[in-house]
């Protein structure tokens, strides 16, 4: 369970990152991605460990294959908790971007966990997208 404290820090960050980044103001935007990645680190392999800190931090992350790396930390949080809807969304956005990276094998296996993980959440829109990526990359 994430704490309350946490998880306002992480979402706050992350509207101050998402303001930088339209601003393009890069100075912000390093600053506060750093205090982000001080905030994962900090509470790595401690009870206040989250998968949604480190699928914060990774969506932030400007280098494709970090990006990917920080989605399979928080993927391997996410299994270890094993929540469903984290298990889903994470493992959607690290298929998306290894999709962008050329890497169709072992984004077809995250969406397919994606698929077999989301059968449990509410989410319907991200059900439908998992669905119909998966659906256009067997097709080919």
């Amino acid at each position: 369970m994430m704490s309350t404290q946490i998880y306002k820090s992480v979402h706050d960050l992350a509207e101050q990152l998402m303001t930088a980044a339209k601003k393009e103001d890069r100075e912000t935007f390093e600053s506060l991605y750093a205090k982000l990645q001080s905030i994962c680190i900090d509470n790595e392999s401690s009870n206040k460990d989250h998968p949604v800190q480190w699928e914060t931090l990774a969506d932030f992350t400007e280098d494709l294959e970090d990006a990917v790396a920080g989605y399979a930390k928080a993927l391997e949080k996410a299994t270890a908790m094993n929540s469903k809807d984290y298990m889903s969304s994470i493992a959607f956005s690290m298929a998306t971007l290894q999709l962008e990276l050329g890497l169709t094998d072992e984004a077809i296996k995250n969406l397919e966990a994606a698929k077999a993980s989301s059968n449990k959440i509410e989410d319907k829109e991200l059900k439908a997208e998992i669905h119909d990526l998966l659906t256009s990359l067997l097709e080919k």
